[in-house]
């Protein structure tokens, strides 16, 4: 499929409807642009959630991990 865009004064770009539909993509997702010999390659990103832990969580990991080595030690 083929799709002419326009880039606007702030450079954005949109992508229409068709192929958006075609591709999948939703509103927020990410998209990789990289040049090739061929030309501009927009590809889907694949983005992962990040968690950050307070320091609470990491007490609970820590004792966790100390727990589980307690068991290990008395096989």
């Amino acid at each position: 499929m083929q799709a002419t865009l326009t880039i606007n004064s702030r450079g954005v770009v949109t992508l229409p409807a068709k192929l958006r539909q075609a591709m999948g993509l939703k509103t927020d997702d990410q998209l990789i642009a990289e040049t090739t010999p061929q030309g501009l390659l927009l590809r889907p990103a694949v983005t992962l959630p990040l968690e950050l832990y307070t320091p609470e969580r990491v007490q609970e990991f820590d004792e966790a991990e100390a727990e589980l080595a307690a068991v290990r030690r008395k096989r």
